[in-house]
């Protein structure tokens, strides 16, 4: 094993993996519809507006519409690989947790409340002391990391 393993802090990783997961879902659910308007961008005529100024000719404007959609294209693709990638590696570890554990994980970390929301919710959901609800949440989190990350 490589020294700089015992360096990474792996439960501040495993927070950042939480806070994407939203994020990546956005991302493989509407990358179609994104590329979609593009091409529909890079494909319809360009509408003259006359505001009774000259008009710059530029002989290329086309060209680089065509470019500029293609280049967008690009990182939509690149943008949705990598979604696939990080779903590939997080949702087996994800639904290798207990329902109580999502939970408390998605409260805290991925739904977009406060601390003290979280703390409410959880203590509610679950019927325990506010005490408990942080235990709760750092066994979660310490499962989360040891699924993805091992040791």
């Amino acid at each position: 094993m490589n020294i700089v393993w015992h360096y990474l802090d792996k439960k501040m990783a495993a927070i950042n993996a939480l806070k994407d997961y939203s994020n990546m879902e956005y991302i493989i659910e509407h990358t179609d519809e994104d590329i979609a308007t593009i091409h529909e961008k890079i494909e319809s005529p360009r509408s003259s507006v006359p505001t009774g100024m000259p008009n710059a000719h530029n002989p290329k404007a086309i060209e680089d519409r065509l470019v500029f959609g293609i280049d967008e294209i690009d990182v939509l693709k690149e943008r949705y690989r990598q979604a696939l990638e990080y779903m590939k590696w997080f949702k087996p570890a994800w639904e290798n947790l207990d329902e109580d554990s999502q939970f408390i994980l998605n409260e805290f970390f991925v739904r977009d409340i406060t601390k003290t929301e979280a703390i409410l919710n959880v203590s509610e959901q679950l019927h325990i002391e506010r005490s408990w609800v942080y235990k709760k949440k750092e066994d979660a989190l310490r499962q989360l990391t040891l699924l993805l990350y091992g040791i």
